[in-house]
């Protein structure tokens, strides 16, 4: 029950100051409040993009592995010159892999270039062209709209066929049935036997609504693969870890390539969880920069709480001198200063977030990218408010437990 009142107490002397001295407050507060808003709205932001990164890294599959001439690597220092003159993957060693794999579930050969594609005087300029290969879809799977995929004969026979993507459907044939009409790829007329599915935008301003798939035994015969980035993506098995398949991948890649033990590897295998760790880090440095901007605005906040409650202890001299001429501890005096410089420190925090929230929701309103303040990022501002506001309010508060009753009645007269 005394806790109970000297909150309550607490929470009334500090509702007073408010009241009273309105402008002295407010200002005093500001810092606390932009301090809060400066740092939970970089938490926000950079929480917001690391959830919407990570949902688009997450969506190519945890359970994937990327054999590729390049490997992933974070960090100043890289060696191209150690990978430049590795050959590409090829087809060839996608078949061999799955004749000797006892990890991988399915496994896909791609390649990716930019062309212009074209329907009769219609042209759409710099598209996406994809080679597959016929099981891409089990390790990258995507809905379509419209058609069909294409089947095992068409693909080993390299038919020339494709599927579009709904902006590509919508820029040459403005809205009429895109299945069975011809396009021109790489100049050559080529069938269209799907529509995917309209996705929009990832957060990388990538989008499969405006690529073209077509069988990789087609695009071998347009292009060189040799000069191109190609990639084999190998899925495991859902009882077999990353880890058990790269071991697996390791010695057949090197078998396939008939590789000296002594020999470095010719090849790069890649997963999703390096780029996630590359962006753990990036992150990571922004937080840092987040709470050196905020904690500027917090130290000058915490000064304006700090003289707050010294103006407060003043006023309030000969009150402390009658509580404690009643009976009143040092530590009830010395709490009751605490409380109050804790709660105005918090009704600054809760401004900055008020001000945080308010900016999320305009946004998320005008812009496709949705800010999400999490419930984390609240507690972490009511939290730091909290803090500074002890530690600003501790010497007020000790300096009012300390002083003697009849000195402190004697200072109103």
């Amino acid at each position: 029950m005394k806790i109970l009142k000297l909150i309550s107490e607490s929470i009334l002397f500090a509702t007073h100051a408010l009241a009273i001295n309105k402008i002295r407050s407010v200002l005093s507060l500001l810092g606390i409040t932009i301090g809060i808003f400066s740092i939970i709205s970089v938490f926000t932001v950079f929480d917001s993009l690391e959830s919407a990164i990570k949902s688009e890294i997450s969506s190519l599959g945890s359970n994937v592995i990327f054999i590729q001439k390049w490997p992933w690597k974070v960090g100043s220092e890289y060696p191209w010159w150690k990978y430049y003159q590795r050959p590409e993957p090829t087809l060839k060693e996608m078949g061999e892999i799955m004749k000797r794999s006892n990890t991988a579930a399915a496994s896909a050969f791609m390649v990716s270039v930019n062309r212009d594609v074209y329907y009769g005087a219609d042209r759409v300029e710099n598209v996406p062209i994809v080679p597959v290969s016929q099981d891409y879809t089990k390790v990258m799977p995507f809905d379509l709209q419209e058609g069909r995929y294409f089947t095992p004969a068409e693909s080993h026979s390299g038919r020339n066929i494709a599927i579009i993507g709904a902006d590509i459907a919508e820029s040459l044939f403005k809205g009429k049935d895109a299945i069975g009409r011809k396009i021109k790829v790489f100049g050559r007329k080529t069938d269209v036997i799907g529509v995917t599915k309209k996705q929009g935008e990832d957060i990388f301003g990538n989008s499969k609504d405006n690529w073209i798939i077509i069988p990789a035994k087609y695009g071998q015969k347009l292009l060189d693969f040799r000069r191109t980035g190609t990639t084999i993506i190998v899925k495991a098995r859902s009882d077999v870890s990353n880890d058990q398949m790269i071991d697996e991948l390791t010695g057949i890649m090197r078998s396939i390539r008939k590789l000296p033990p002594s020999a470095d590897d010719s090849f790069a295998l890649n997963e999703t969880d390096i780029i996630n760790k590359g962006f753990d880090q990036l992150f990571a440095v922004i937080a840092t920069v987040g709470w050196i901007i905020g904690g500027f605005s917090l130290l000058v906040g915490g000064f304006g709480v700090a003289n707050i409650m010294f103006v407060s202890v003043k006023e309030r001299t000969n009150q402390i001198g009658i509580q404690k001429a009643l009976g009143a501890k040092n530590y009830f005096i010395l709490l009751q200063f605490l409380f109050e410089a804790v709660f105005l420190a918090i009704i600054g925090g809760i401004v900055g977030l008020v001000i945080v929230y308010a900016l999320t929701f305009m946004v998320s309103s005008i812009f496709n990218f949705e800010l999400i303040l999490t419930l984390g990022n609240i507690t972490l501002g009511i939290l730091v408010s909290a803090m500074i506001g002890f530690v600003s309010g501790f010497i007020p508060a000790w300096s009012a437990s300390r002083l003697d009753p009849v000195e402190a009645m004697r200072s109103s007269f």
